[in-house]
């Protein structure tokens, strides 16, 4: 019988998860299934005590659809998050979707642009561990794209990766 030690086992059960948090839509993948999430960056939020009603497609369908006690919110701008607390709830949303294993933490890539500042970057980087995350690394956009489409970003070779997003293009 072949024994298994438990950060190996830890790792079969928790799987990875990479996250791209961008302005128009979130896409979450997760290894061994793929693209498990991809759905619009929204958020419709209760006015009066800021309690989160819908996420994504769901809340993308209340638009313009909504008494006036409800609000539908996009918590990112430009690519970085402009409301934490809705971004981090959002983020919550889309990771009960995927019933994300609670006991076995994964963990999380998440792409961020790459002129956000160091506040930014911890908060998107907070919002991860939230997310019961058992580590958190964040990978600027563009070099996401680029090991996304095979490049070897370690060799000294010229490209021009162009990466055109809702919010940003870099």
């Amino acid at each position: 019988m072949k024994s298994i030690s438990l950060p190996s086992f830890v790792n079969w059960i928790s799987g990875d998860v990479a996250i791209d948090l961008g302005t128009a839509n979130t896409l979450i993948w997760m290894k061994g299934r793929g693209i498990v999430v991809n759905e619009p960056s929204i958020v419709t939020r209760n006015v009066h005590d800021d309690s989160i009603v819908a996420v994504g497609e769901e809340a993308k369908a209340m638009l313009g659809k909504t008494h006036r006690e409800l609000e539908t919110i996009r918590p990112l701008q430009d690519g970085v998050i402009a409301d934490f607390r809705m971004t981090d709830g959002m983020l919550q949303g889309f990771i009960r979707k995927i019933n994300l294993n609670r006991l076995a933490r994964p963990r999380m890539v998440i792409c961020v642009p790459s002129g956000v500042t160091e506040v930014e970057r911890r908060a998107v980087k907070d919002s991860g561990e939230r997310a019961n995350a058992r580590e958190v690394y964040l990978i600027e956009e563009p070099v996401a794209a680029a090991i996304g489409i095979g490049l070897d970003i370690s060799k000294p070779i010229g490209n021009i990766i162009v990466d055109i997003g809702g919010g940003t293009t870099e």
